[in-house]
């Protein structure tokens, strides 16, 4: 029995730094074994706490081993396995190896929740303090959050964030649980940490998770699957699971649900339950890469001249977790495209409408609506007013009708872009879901097929899942109502509610035409009137000024 002298704190099962151990050689030899193959250390010695029978061996299963291996032989790792396969536990074995093996490496186990990441490292000491006294490093720190060891090694144990390992230098970043990592996180986190992590020739990134949704994970694992990433995907049935058959599989069903038994256990990517878009269709949707990017902006296809283009933007006020956005769309004929989109999470009110006007001109001068509650309406006047961008869309209200897209013309008082009621927002939803799910409108964007993966019903709505966002889905909807507006047909010459119905009546009286003519009576100069479809007549009235106070 080591001496109090040779102990780490008081801990017989540690051993502190700088204490010498002789050999025998048959130690030296299972020493180099236990080097040369993580399998072999981790079956032989590595210790784990079962519900059922306490502290006991870990008998690894045979993928597990698999998963072992391929995090041996490979830089890059994804992993999507179900609920209570052990995926955590041989990650940590692993990781032992990893730090009592190899000198002066630094590993980060991130996860969604700091005290998850904590948990963890718990597990993985656990382990190490059952380890034979000849086969430890000697230690040097021993804390909930980090472990040092005598041969330079460290682990690190912290929740999913730039801020995380901003600044360290790090060999393995194992990632937990990723797909449950609020979407805002895992995008900065990609954007900010992992170039410099990747960069080094043997530099780890193992990634393991359950499916939850359309998310930063989903593309990960899709591109691995295509092989437009470097990551080797593995992947685990819950039937290679022992003990888990067609009874445990009802068993569990029934004392859940249908729906998280598929996204848990059959690792399906469903998104959320209750989605605007039904989890059949988003199954089958694909995403492109952008032909172009750049400062936040992605282009799927380029302007041409012949071609007619409407954008909506949504507007927020520049913090963190609010994202500025606007998105084109070719409404030329049907389907829908979108072909550009813009999303800024640190843009400024003030410098959104120049970036609005810049993409807009570009794209044959398209018509612009934008979306105005709260700050929205700064937007809109700037681009009226400073930048003096003539196609900016107006809306009105009229009665019972609600808003209504006109150009001026209104018995009401006009405003520049359109607010979101809940009638707009209802109706826009609405035709949304009906545009996509009948293939009216195509949309070849990661970003927005995420957010529509947790857009859903919460009350007697449709909002963002809790940790993701909604403003992508928002330019989606303003634009689903507006292509519902006469005013709409008379812009693209186009009427999307007269083409699905007359698609659904298999195309009848196809030799009729389509649209018909809005005589606005500009040709009479003693009538400077129209009538709508309801019979009103409309006025001409002096679009909103700035400084007026209507």
């Amino acid at each position: 029995m080591a001496t109090d002298v040779n102990q780490y704190l008081g801990n017989p099962n540690l051993k502190k730094a700088n204490v010498p151990v002789e050999f025998t050689k048959e130690q030296i030899q299972e020493y180099q074994k236990c080097m040369d193959d993580p399998v072999y250390f981790i079956q032989e010695y590595m210790k784990i706490v079962s519900l059922d029978e306490g502290l006991v061996p870990f008998k690894m299963y045979d993928f597990q081993k698999t998963m072992v291996n391929t995090f041996h032989d490979n830089r890059f790792t994804i992993c999507k396995l179900p609920r209570q396969s052990g995926k955590s536990t041989t990650i940590i074995a692993y990781l032992l190896h990893f730090v009592l093996f190899n000198p002066n490496v630094n590993v980060a186990i991130l996860a969604n929740k700091s005290s998850t990441a904590r948990d963890i490292l718990g597990r993985l000491q656990l382990g190490y303090e059952h380890l034979p006294k000849w086969l430890q490093q000697g230690v040097i720190s021993w804390n909930k959050g980090s472990l040092d060891l005598e041969n330079g090694s460290s682990i690190l144990a912290a929740s999913t964030s730039a801020s995380a390992i901003r600044g360290g230098s790090y060999n393995i970043i194992f990632l937990d649980e990723f797909a449950y990592v609020p979407s805002t996180l895992a995008e900065e986190f990609f954007s900010s940490v992992y170039p410099t992590i990747s960069s080094g020739k043997t530099t780890k990134v193992m990634i393991v998770s359950t499916p939850h949704g359309m998310n930063q994970f989903y593309k990960l694992w899709t591109d691995a699957q295509t092989k437009k990433n470097d990551y080797v995907p593995i992947e685990v049935h819950w039937s290679e699971v022992p003990g888990r058959d067609e009874v445990w599989k009802e068993e569990t069903i029934r004392n859940t649900s249908q729906s998280q038994f598929n996204s848990e256990f059959e690792c399906e990517f469903l998104g959320s339950i209750d989605t605007l878009i039904a989890p059949h269709k988003l199954k089958q949707m694909p995403y492109n890469e952008p032909i172009q990017s750049h400062a936040d902006l992605d282009i799927f296809e380029r302007p041409d001249e012949k071609k007619t283009y409407f954008l909506t933007a949504d507007v927020s006020r520049g913090t963190s977790q609010d994202y500025s956005a606007f998105l084109v769309l070719d409404v030329t004929e049907m389907p829908y495209r979108v072909v550009a989109k813009y999303r800024n999470n640190e843009i400024k009110p003030l410098l959104f409408p120049q970036k609005i006007y810049e993409v807009a001109k570009a794209y044959n001068n398209c018509f612009v609506l934008v979306e105005v509650n709260d700050i929205g309406e700064q937007v809109a006047n700037a681009l009226q007013f400073d930048l003096e961008y003539d196609n900016l869309v107006m809306a009105s209200m009229r009665g019972r009708a609600g808003q209504i897209l006109g150009a001026g013309f209104s018995g009401g008082k006009a405003q520049l872009g359109v607010r979101t009621t809940k009638a707009v927002k209802r109706i826009g939803c609405s035709n949304l879901k009906q545009l996509i799910e009948s293939d009216k409108l195509l949309i070849p964007d990661y970003d927005i097929m995420s957010e529509l993966s947790t857009f859903i019903v919460k009350g007697s709505s449709f909002q963002a899942d809790d940790g993701c966002t909604d403003d992508l889905v928002a330019c989606l909807f303003i634009f689903a109502w507006a292509v519902d507006q006469t005013y709409f047909k008379e812009l693209t010459d186009n009427d999307i509610r007269e083409r699905m119905y007359k698609e659904q009546q298999n195309q009848l009286e196809q030799d009729m035409a389509p649209f018909g003519f809005v005589d606005n009576g500009l040709d009479n100069p003693h009538e400077q009137e129209e009538v709508d479809e309801y019979g009103n007549r409309w006025e001409p009235v002096k679009i909103r000024d700035h400084n007026s106070d209507w």
